[in-house]
């Protein structure tokens, strides 16, 4: 993983510094909250309902063992010994004081970590595949470029204050597990006819009140004019995205009423005369970021012998057979898998993790996966590097620990934001509708027999918990001052990427689990053989659902 150098250091130290200025100074009344909103913002931290909430970057997913302890550390000493994953991949605290939060940052600068530009209206957290560099249908690791645009984006004095908040995702992969439909800016490495490698950019997708899919503006873009174009892409929406309407300030706005003919058409015009400018990357510079991403120092394993060891211990043990089937992935170097750790155990909020869990993890990773830890768009863990001969024993300590629920890509494990138990923009709470559909269908037999189902929950039209793209999905709305749901059917994150669509009126939340269970039996009178969820809604469409559940 990337390493600071001095340079990185001291950019991070400095912004401590300043940010403790500009704390002390609002704190003190010389910096009104008007003036210090943007200042708070663009360092990560937010006003809740209870509580300010700090943001932590956590580029493209990766974390170090020393990192997790350090973050175990921080959730105790400045916050409720806890912390949540986001979908971006982020880690937040939900409970700091806002007088301490300068102590906490410089105390994350010492582990080489940061949330500068994790809100704002600026460029975001890049993220990326959580088995990037591991994974079997992998082109390319995207793990060097989403560096190199981090290190292009942090602090960039161009692209400071956009119109409004800016998302960049890149995939690698055959399969997408970054959901770059759904961005701002989507990157896919791809190869062209002569065997290069280079992007297919997508500009314009996003969710929230008006939820979009990009559109493909750039079919193969040469690597070294990967940040000329990007730029160019900001520079024009800098200039002609609206400020006056904050609803209206997303790039997929300005797309959809330019066009896409013509939004590319003014992106060529803005890139012409910088194509070949300072910012165009040399072989150098991209070997320099790709030598931060080698692979670590894998043992060479008899693929057959483990394979026959993993046999003979899953049969011995069926709980333990189902969890390396359900959260243990192929990995491209023999005898190794990759491991998902679930933080989607019933009776806990989706994507929460205790300090002594984080410590454990820490130890883990040091023990079992080259000391590095992954966080995921689907507010989940991953150790990427484990041999197979030691799932059994990491099984038995992730068991023991509450970290072994064996759900990864089933219903259980959704996505859900933290809503109105927090967050001061919901409409609705999230994490009880999430632990109630936990407790109704604990039957996990039933739940696999499902298959993949992705169900997202978010607590108002923001939509963090990514429920236009769920295959089913959940959103909290204000109706008169009480809490209803509205559900959608047949989104999806993939490279097959769609947006949901509305079932019909809401739902009070006690009738959430009656109504995900209609709609689950009408899927399962409706399916054909092993075909799953999203499969069977795009077959037959919304109308039998409707039917069952508003019967």
């Amino acid at each position: 993983m990337y390493v600071y150098d001095e340079y990185d250091q001291k950019i991070v130290d400095e912004r401590v510094a300043q940010f403790r200025d500009q704390t002390r100074r609002y704190l003190d009344g010389q910096i009104t909250e008007q003036e210090f909103l943007p200042l708070r913002l663009q360092n990560g931290l937010y006003v809740q309902r209870l509580a300010p909430m700090l943001r932590v970057a956590v580029p493209y997913g990766l974390l170090n063992s020393r990192q997790l302890r350090k973050v175990a550390q921080l959730s105790r000493d400045y916050d409720k010994g806890y912390v949540h994953i986001s979908t971006r991949q982020n880690i937040q605290f939900n409970w700091p004081q806002l007088a301490e939060v300068p102590d906490l940052l410089a105390e994350l600068a010492s582990v080489e970590m940061h949330a500068i530009q994790t809100s704002g209206n600026c460029i975001r957290n890049t993220t990326t595949d959580q088995f990037a560099g591991v994974a079997v249908d992998e082109l390319e690791d995207p793990r060097p470029w989403c560096e190199i645009i981090r290190q292009w984006s942090t602090l960039h004095p161009e692209f400071a204050f956009l119109p409004r908040k800016f998302k960049i995702a890149v995939c690698g992969s055959e399969e997408d597990r970054a959901a770059i439909y759904a961005h701002d800016i989507g990157l896919e490495l791809v190869r062209n006819e002569a065997g290069s490698t280079g992007f297919k950019v997508m500009v314009g997708g996003g969710l929230g009140r008006t939820p979009v899919i990009g559109a493909e503006i750039c079919p193969f873009l040469e690597t070294q004019h990967l940040l000329t174009y990007l730029e160019a892409i900001l520079r024009v929406y800098n200039q002609h995205g609206r400020r006056d309407n904050k609803y209206k300030a997303r790039i997929k706005i300005l797309v959809k009423a330019m066009g896409v003919e013509a939004f590319r058409a003014a992106v060529e015009r803005e890139w012409a005369p910088i194509k070949d400018g300072a910012s165009t990357l040399t072989d150098a510079e991209i070997e320099r970021a790709r030598s931060f991403f080698t692979s670590p120092d894998y043992r060479e394993l008899d693929a057959r012998a483990a394979a026959a060891a993993l046999a003979e211990k899953t049969s011995a043990d069926p709980i333990f057979a189902n969890w390396v089937t359900r959260n243990t992935v192929e990995h491209r170097v023999a005898g190794y898998r990759i491991v998902n750790i679930s933080l989607k155990a019933t009776g806990f909020a989706p994507g929460d993790i205790s300090d002594a869990q984080l410590e454990l993890l820490a130890d883990l990773a040091d023990r079992y996966s080259f000391g590095e830890v992954r966080s995921t768009h689907q507010q989940n863990l991953v150790l990427a590097d484990v041999e197979q001969e030691t799932l059994y024993e990491l099984w038995q300590v992730l068991q023991k620990a509450g970290l072994a629920t064996a759900n990864i890509g089933y219903l259980t494990d959704m996505i859900c934001c933290p809503g109105g138990d927090f967050c001061s923009l919901a409409n609705a709470k999230s994490i009880p509708v999430a632990e109630a559909i936990q407790a109704r269908f604990n039957d996990m037999d039933y739940v696999y027999d499902l298959g993949p189902l992705e169900l997202n929950i978010s607590g108002c039209m923001n939509a963090c918990g990514h429920h236009h793209i769920g295959h089913i999905g959940v959103l909290g709305v204000d109706k008169k001052g009480q809490e209803f749901y509205q559900v959608s059917l047949g989104g999806s994150q993939g490279k097959d990427a769609s947006i949901g669509k509305i079932l019909g009126p809401s739902f009070k939340q006690d009738d959430m689990p009656d109504v995900l269970e209609k709609l689950l039996s009408t899927f399962v009178d409706l399916r054909q053989e092993d075909e799953a969820f999203i499969d069977t809604y795009r077959r037959v469409g919304i109308d039998p659902f409707k039917e069952r559940v508003y019967a």
